[in-house]
C-alpha cells in the first residue's frame, strides 16, 4: 500500500522513500481534470464562433459568386444540385460544410428550395464516402478488405435508401409548404444579434480581401469549427466508453435507433457517429447486421447543425432543413415500425453483394462517382 502512493520519478533519479500525501495527489488529479474541462469548454466555444462566422462569411461571399456560379453551371436544376452535393463532400470527406454552402446559395438565390433540398441530400450521400475510406485504412492494417468496408456499404445503402424513399414526401411538403408554420418567431432576432457581432467582422475582411473569397475563407472557417469540435469529444478508450458497452442492447432496434440519433446529435456529425463503428465492427463488439436501426437514427439527428445553420439565414432556408429532417424520418420509423426485417435482409444483400467479388466492388466504387459527375453534366 505504501509503495502504491509513493511519488512515481523518471527512471534516472535515485529511489526515494518519501511518499505523496494521497490528499496531495487527489487535489493535483482533480486540477488536471478541471483542467482538461475547462479547455474542452473554450474550445467548444471558439469552435461555435467559427462555425457562426463561416455562415456568415460563406453567406456574403456567395452574394458575390452567384452571378459568376450562374454562368458556368446552373445548380438551379434538382439533379444537377444533388450530383454538386455529393461530389463536393466526398472531395473534402465532409457532408455539414456543403450543407451550409447550399443553405447560403439558397439565401443568394442562385438555388431554389428544392435545388437546395437536393443538394443537402447528395451531400449525405458524399458523406458516407468516409466510413469507406476508414474501412480501407483498417484493411491496410491487414484486416479483411471486405469486412473493413462492409460498414461503409452498408452506411451508403441505408443513407441511399432513406434519402430516396423520402424523396416523394419531401417534394410535396416543399410544394405545399406544409411545414411553413413550424419556423421558429425568434429567427429574426437571432438574425439580427450575428449581424451585429460577426457583420463588423464581415466588413472588415472584405475591406482586407476579395469579395469573391469570402464564400472559400467561410468554408475554410467551417472546417475549421467541426475540427475543433471533434477535439471537444470525449476521448476514452473503446474498453473504456460506454459505447463499447454496447453490445448487449445490439438485438433490440429501437434502442440502437435512439443510440446513433443520440450520439450523433452530440456530435453532430454523421461521419464521426457511424465510422466509430468500424473498429466496433472489426473487434467483434457489434455485428453489421444490427446497427442498421443506429444508421437510421443518425441519419435524422444529422441534420442539426444544418438547422443551426439555416436558422441564422431566412425562414425559407430553415423549412428546407426542416422538411430534409422530416423526409428521412417519416421512411425511417416507418421500416422501424413496419417492415424492418424485409429492410434489413435488402440492406445485408447489397453488401454481401458488393462484398462477393473485387469486380463488384470496382463497379460500385466507379459508380459512386459516375454517377454524380454524370448528374452534374447533363
Amino acid at each position: 500500500m505504501k509503495q502504491f502512493w509513493r511519488r512515481k520519478l523518471p527512471p534516472d533519479d535515485p529511489p526515494t522513500d518519501v511518499a505523496v500525501p494521497w490528499t496531495w495527489r487527489v487535489a493535483g488529479e482533480t486540477s488536471a481534470v478541471w483542467a482538461r474541462r475547462a479547455v474542452k469548454v473554450a474550445t467548444f466555444l471558439a469552435s461555435l464562433f467559427l462555425f457562426v462566422l463561416g455562415i456568415v462569411l460563406m453567406k456574403d461571399g456567395a452574394r458575390v459568386l452567384s452571378p459568376l456560379v450562374e454562368r458556368l453551371i446552373d445548380l438551379s436544376h434538382p439533379l444537377r444540385g444533388l450530383s454538386a452535393g455529393w461530389l463536393a463532400s466526398m472531395l473534402i470527406m465532409s457532408g455539414s460544410p456543403v450543407a451550409a454552402a447550399a443553405l447560403a446559395f439558397l439565401d443568394s438565390g442562385l438555388l431554389t428550395p428544392v435545388s437546395a433540398f437536393m443538394m443537402i441530400m447528395g451531400s449525405r450521400f458524399g458523406a458516407s464516402f468516409i466510413v469507406l475510406c476508414i474501412g480501407f485504412i483498417y484493411a491496410l492494417r491487414g484486416r479483411d478488405l471486405m469486412t473493413s468496408m462492409g460498414m461503409g456499404l452498408l452506411s451508403f445503402g441505408v443513407t441511399i435508401s432513406l434519402h430516396v424513399l423520402g424523396l416523394i414526401p419531401g417534394l410535396w411538403m416543399l410544394s405545399s409548404r406544409s411545414l411553413q408554420g413550424w419556423t421558429p418567431s425568434g429567427h429574426l432576432g437571432v438574425s439580427s444579434v450575428v449581424e451585429n457581432i460577426f457583420g463588423p467582422i464581415s466588413a472588415t475582411m472584405m475591406g482586407i480581401l476579395p469579395t469573391w473569397s469570402l464564400f472559400g475563407v467561410g468554408f475554410l472557417v467551417i472546417m475549421i469549427s467541426f475540427a475543433l469540435f471533434d477535439r471537444c469529444l470525449p476521448t476514452e478508450s473503446l474498453k473504456q466508453s460506454r459505447v463499447g458497452k454496447m453490445s448487449r442492447y445490439v438485438y433490440r432496434p429501437w434502442v440502437m435507433f435512439l443510440l446513433g440519433a443520440v450520439l450523433t446529435l452530440i456530435s453532430m456529425s454523421v461521419s464521426l457517429s457511424i465510422s466509430i463503428l468500424v473498429p466496433l465492427n472489426d473487434r467483434g463488439l457489434v455485428r453489421r447486421e444490427n446497427v442498421i436501426p443506429y444508421i437510421m437514427g443518425a441519419n435524422i439527428t444529422t441534420f442539426v447543425d444544418t438547422l443551426l445553420a439555416a436558422m441564422l439565414l431566412s425562414p425559407l432556408a430553415f423549412e428546407v432543413v426542416l422538411v430534409e429532417m422530416v423526409s428521412v424520418a417519416l421512411p425511417a420509423l416507418f421500416v422501424l415500425f413496419f417492415a424492418f426485417r424485409h429492410y434489413e435482409y435488402l440492406m445485408e444483400y447489397f453488401v454481401e453483394w458488393v462484398s462477393r467479388h473485387p469486380r463488384h466492388l470496382f463497379l460500385f466504387l466507379f459508380l459512386l462517382f459516375a454517377v454524380p459527375l454524370v448528374g452534374l453534366l447533363v
